[in-house]
């Protein structure tokens, strides 16, 4: 009985247009981009075009989760928890270009500083939203 339980959870695991190759593209980014403004930081720096750069190229490859996810909503899969599922990919979006603003409002250390906090949390998201979708109920 717990062989198919887990056989099952794996199916769904693996079945999950949130969770693979573009997920892991995006959170390894975010947190190359975090290790980057932390160091800009540290050094007294602003935030410096590699920031930005990683910003955007962040946001495409969320955009591009998003996009998975919703065709894959449109093909008929569904979340498990569809309320929180849409709070966090509508967060997930968001997140870069809310970095990108602050930073360009605080061009001193502490808009590095800004970006690598955002660039920390948008990793943790993307596992939340993974795990919404995953959350079958039963």
């Amino acid at each position: 009985m717990n062989d198919t339980v887990s056989t099952t959870s794996a199916a769904a695991a693996s079945a999950s247009p949130v969770d693979g190759p573009l997920a892991t593209v995006a959170i390894v980014i975010s947190l190359a981009v975090a290790v980057w403004a932390l160091v800009a930081a540290v050094r007294h720096r602003p935030p410096d075009r590699i920031q930005f750069v990683g910003l955007a190229v962040l946001e495409v490859a969320l955009l591009a989760l998003t996009v998975t996810a919703l065709v894959a909503l449109g093909g008929g899969d569904r979340p498990g928890e569809p309320g929180a599922f849409f709070g966090y990919l509508a967060t997930l979006v968001c997140l870069p270009p809310l970095a990108w603003v602050l930073a360009r409002m605080e061009p001193t250390r502490w808009g590095s500083g800004i970006v690598c906090a955002i660039c920390l949390v948008t990793p943790v998201v993307a596992v939340r939203l993974q795990q919404t979708w995953e959350a079958l109920g039963g």
